[in-house]
């Protein structure tokens, strides 16, 4: 795997990740609340994490993308 997630990219993954995991269980009402949001913004939020720790986004590989400078 050649790294395509720059240090700016993976700065912003893990800190929206750490929200998306941390929220639903932190709001007790309205939308975050829901049983949809409580498992869907977690996985999201570990998928975000993973691709920032691993410095790979399968996404931005088929597409085409790269916020990485070397590698």
């Amino acid at each position: 795997m050649v790294p395509n997630v720059g240090t700016a990219d993976r700065l912003f993954r893990c800190f929206v990740g750490v929200v998306f995991v941390v929220v639903p269980f932190v709001i007790a009402t309205g939308p975050l609340a829901e049983p949809a949001a409580r498992i869907v913004l977690p996985v999201l939020g570990a998928v975000l994490i993973i691709t920032a720790l691993f410095r790979f986004c399968p996404l931005y590989r088929i597409f085409g993308l790269r916020t990485c400078r070397t590698g």
